[in-house]
């Protein structure tokens, strides 16, 4: 089953995956950027509210367990799957 995002973020709150080469894409007013995967990261758009959801705040307590706050990708990245990552995040947004 695939998913396909958005290019560009809607009026609602919703995920983006960031399509361009360039990493440096600015991130909305209300977002902010995570780097999600177990092998290649991939660089994702994600609303600030997320950051409310039990659910979320459990993977950024992953993250900090696995990669501490000084990660070499500079970033904040999410120790999970990329299809783990879309499915949590497909649910709060529905929520």
């Amino acid at each position: 089953m695939g998913f396909r995002l958005p290019r560009f973020v809607n009026a609602k709150p919703s995920l983006k995956r960031t399509l361009s080469s360039s990493e440096t894409t600015m991130v909305p007013k209300g977002h902010f950027a995570v780097y999600v995967g177990e092998d290649e990261k991939k660089r994702f758009i994600v609303p600030i509210s997320f950051l409310k959801h039990p659910s979320f705040q459990n993977l950024l307590s992953q993250a900090e367990e696995e990669y501490g706050f000084n990660h070499p990708m500079g970033a904040l990245t999410i120790p999970c799957s990329e299809e783990a990552f879309i499915d949590l995040t497909c649910s709060l947004q529905s929520s």
